[in-house]
């Protein structure tokens, strides 16, 4: 800096002396006099910042570079001095760089609850309050390429809290159309399943389908093994894939072979489906998942059972107006006896975000349908006729109060039932 000036001052000493042969106009005369007086200002400027100590600025680690970017924390402690400009140019940069530097492992937390309240008319059921989930989200970043995701939720006994393994994935980024992962996930059948997974402050009703619904068995909801996704090239299209081996069911099949499977056949899944980008928010798919299920013990016409799930969905995900449609028939085949059964379900929902209150309030309706034969020797009876009602009204971005009334029944022959369900969700 104190080369510079010096050359800069000898540069116009030379245009003035070529210029002296012959007298300089005034406009030029006093151009030259106001250059001479910044250099002389930009010399005194460079003097004082040599002869006083500049205070490096700490090297930022991974943890509070997140913070140093913070405007409200850079303003809290602001560096002494007379220096201050010079100290805040070179905060700045170092943050910028720092920001640049990605460091691994980088793991980041985030997590949901629900509070709930229910009554019904149901014969012997039992009102109140209960602690829904807990439910943490686990990210880290391995390398540019490598990633995990894990999710750990805890749930309210009678006798106390259980911890759950939801999901455990580690992945491989190779690129945009293929990308390998191995652990326990979400069984990419339908869109539901993969699209809101266990914080119920991500879907706008308080539960799920009951077809898909968390513990139940009619679609297995987790699935450990591997599984490849990715784009497909389409165009406009916008196809996706997903493709997976894994254990399949465990016992109960309501469960994945997380300790391993307890038959020598892996199961396999496969799930296209489209985003047209014309049609921003549509989401077109299918979905196939074959598998063979051991039942403990040994029934009178055995126990291995083949399994054919196919499904289709169609959703929009904007929210005026939301729809989301799925339906899902389940086949099983006795190997023994060769008998089939066939068991179906569906569920169709749409929603509205209102334009008032500062779009506050989304009114819902869903209606849901289950069917299983009496034939049917691998499910229990899950036959279910539902209507829901719902608002969901978000009192921040990051929690919401929602109130439903269900109107249901199992049985043909059983009575209908109403009831009353309230949640309030959140992250954090």
């Amino acid at each position: 800096m104190r080369l510079r000036v010096p050359v800069l001052a000898m540069m116009l000493f030379a245009v003035c002396s070529a210029r002296a042969q012959s007298p300089p106009p005034p406009d030029q005369t006093e151009q030259i006099r106001i250059l001479l007086e910044r250099v002389q200002q930009l010399e005194k400027r460079v003097a004082d910042l040599e002869t006083k100590p500049v205070v490096a600025a700490p090297r930022e680690s991974p943890v509070n570079l997140a913070a140093v970017a913070k405007p409200e924390m850079a303003e809290a402690a602001p560096p002494p001095g007379p220096v201050q400009g010079h100290q805040h140019e070179t905060a700045e940069t170092q943050a910028s760089v720092g920001q640049m530097e990605v460091r691994y492992p980088s793991l980041q937390i985030r997590g949901f609850g629900d509070v709930n309240f229910s009554t019904t008319d149901q014969k012997g059921s039992t009102s109140g309050f209960n602690l829904g989930q807990l439910d943490l989200h686990l990210a880290s970043a391995l390398s540019r390429k490598v990633t995990y995701f894990g999710e750990l939720t805890f749930n309210a006994q009678p006798t106390g809290y259980t911890l759950e393994v939801e999901r455990s994935i580690i992945r491989y980024d190779y690129n945009d159309f293929f990308k390998l992962s191995f652990g326990r996930y979400h069984t990419p059948i339908g869109y539901w399943n993969t699209a809101f997974h266990h914080g119920a402050w991500l879907q706008t009703t308080i539960s799920r389908p009951d077809m898909i619904r968390i513990g139940g068995s009619f679609i297995p909801v987790h699935f450990v093994g591997f599984l490849a996704e990715g784009n497909i090239p389409s165009g406009g299209a916008g196809l996706s894939y997903n493709v997976g081996v894994g254990n399949g069911r465990g016992s109960p099949i309501s469960r994945p072979g997380d300790a391993g499977d307890n038959n020598n056949n892996r199961a396999w899944v496969a799930n296209l489906y489209s985003r047209p980008a014309r049609l921003y928010g549509l989401q077109m798919g299918v979905s196939v998942y074959r598998d063979k299920i051991t039942l403990p013990g040994t029934p009178p016409n055995g126990n291995n059972f083949r399994e054919w799930i196919s499904a289709a969905h169609i959703v929009w995900t904007k929210e005026t107006p939301e729809f989301l449609a799925e339906f899902a028939n389940v086949n099983h085949r006795n190997i023994l006896t060769n008998f089939v059964t066939n068991s179906q379900a569906f569920y169709a929902q749409v929603g509205y975000r209102l334009p008032w209150l500062e779009r506050t309030l989304k009114p819902y309706y869903r209606f849901e349908h289950t069917h299983v034969p009496l034939s049917e020797q691998v499910f229990t009876n899950q036959d279910l006729v539902q209507s829901i009602v719902g608002m969901r009204y978000d009192i921040t971005n990051y929690a919401a109060f929602k109130g439903e009334y269900r109107y249901f029944k199992r049985l043909p022959t059983d009575p209908w039932v109403n009831g009353a369900f309230f949640q309030t969700d959140f992250t954090f």
